[in-house]
């Protein structure tokens, strides 16, 4: 299995508009950071975590030309504003995108993007299955999805396992009996959004004592904002197994 970050930044993105930090001022690349989502890509199956309003230009900056699926966390919209950029998969690929996500996750969908659901089908509109998950396990294709809810302050937001690997965004608690869902996870991904304290999202230190832990052997940290510091200098305060993903990393695992 090979995941490739996406985008790495919070809601706003990095650098913010109109912010004159220097976070936000870098030109360092690992500074640079669209919304939150990741590519994982198995033997059968090509799929997303969430598709932000960035999803269009971070597929044709991963040039991925084929996608089966995406996996929503929650119904915010730096998660599910790119919905209707999956058409050119339907139209090149001749394909309808499975798309999972729990039943309050799908009302928002059809909320957002009514013109997908009406009973008058209007040429060139996204097609897509939708699939109802909850906290069960599920399958897409041959791979075994193992959902991990988390709160996002008093939302629920859903994590995902696939094997040896465990995507976590948007948390700010977990629950000790999915913590143990994640554990024996090879490598694991957390939000940490900022160092000072945060109503929905781990800081910094909160996703460093809950990757210590889970106890993986690596830990990235993304949904990161401007206010975390610059990416070098916030590396050098991490340890060896804990480190800020940045748009464009991949790894298999």
């Amino acid at each position: 299995m090979k995941v490739t970050f996406l985008g790495t930044g919070t809601s706003q993105g990095v650098p913010v508009i109109g912010c004159d930090c220097e976070v936000c001022r870098s030109e360092n690349k690992l500074d640079k950071r669209l919304r939150v989502s990741a590519l994982i890509e198995t033997k059968d199956k090509r799929m997303v975590i969430d598709s932000g309003p960035d999803f269009r230009y971070q597929m044709l900056r991963a040039k991925v030309n084929d996608l089966d699926a995406i996996l929503f966390t929650h119904e915010h919209k730096d998660h599910v504003a790119g919905l209707d950029d999956i058409r050119p998969f339907n139209y090149l690929r001749k394909k309808v995108i499975d798309v999972y996500a729990t039943q309050r996750v799908q009302q928002a969908l059809k909320r957002e993007f009514s013109y997908i659901f009406s009973d008058t089908i209007y040429p060139g509109i996204p097609q897509i299955n939708l699939h109802t998950i909850d906290k069960d396990p599920f399958y897409v294709g041959v791979n075994k999805v193992i959902p991990i809810e988390v709160m996002h302050y008093k939302l629920p937001v859903l994590g995902f396992r696939l094997g040896g690997f465990t995507y976590i965004t948007d948390a700010k608690t977990i629950e000790d009996a999915e913590i143990e869902k994640i554990k024996g996870s090879k490598i694991v991904v957390l939000n940490a959004l900022q160092k000072d304290s945060h109503i929905s999202h781990f800081t910094l230190d909160e996703a460093v004592s809950m990757a210590r832990k889970i106890g993986a052997e690596m830990t990235y940290l993304t949904h990161i904002s401007h206010n975390m510091g610059l990416h070098m200098a916030i590396e050098k305060e991490l340890p060896a197994n804990i480190r800020l993903a940045y748009d464009g990393l991949s790894f298999e695992c």
